[in-house]
């Protein structure tokens, strides 16, 4: 894999989202880093609510956008801090979760909010490019995967058995994390 970040391209995406979109595009551009259909990217903004507040906010692309074409409108804008309250629930029903999930974007018009939008709110970094790239899969999806991924990134990474989408994959991580996540995780 080649890095394909071009800093004079890049400087012409002006501000954090916009920055979000050049790098959603050059993952999107690699079939080798995103299987049809898959991969998601999100950015966190501090901008002030309604009533001048400050809050930050989750811009996550929106369920059906294609990461090769993504444009700011394709990202959906969310409550950072609900998000991750939502993960110390106990349980939530499909139908709460997707209530709750919905109700945490602030723009009326934005796309649908991903089903992963409370991984990428849990996720401590800025910016979560979130890729199903071949060669981590082929490393990862056979038997005793877990442990050969651990040997080749160590500390850098945590290992999350499969859960399926939404709040469970939500809920798992937020508990792992709370113990393993560390300062050399990335």
């Amino acid at each position: 894999m080649q890095n394909q970040w071009n800093h004079a391209t890049a400087a012409a995406f002006a501000g954090d989202l916009a920055q979000c979109v050049y790098a959603s595009r050059l993952l999107g551009a690699d079939p080798a880093l995103v299987l049809h259909g898959g991969g998601n990217t999100s950015v966190k903004i501090e901008q002030p609510d309604i009533f001048g507040q400050p809050q930050t906010l989750l811009y996550v692309k929106g369920s059906g956008s294609d990461l090769a074409t993504v444009e700011a409108k394709d990202f959906a804008p969310v409550r950072l801090d609900y998000l991750r309250r939502l993960t110390t629930l106990a349980t939530l029903s499909d139908q709460q979760w997707l209530n709750e999930l919905r109700g945490s974007v602030v723009d009326a018009s934005a796309p649908p909010v991903s089903v992963e939008a409370m991984l990428h709110a849990l996720l401590p970094a800025k910016y979560v490019l979130h890729s199903h790239a071949d060669a981590v899969l082929a490393i990862t999806n056979t038997p005793g995967g877990s442990e050969r991924i651990r040997e080749i990134y160590g500390d850098a990474l945590i290992v999350v058995p499969y859960v399926r989408p939404g709040f469970p994959v939500a809920k798992r991580c937020a508990n792992i994390f709370a113990t393993e996540l560390t300062a050399e995780t990335r």
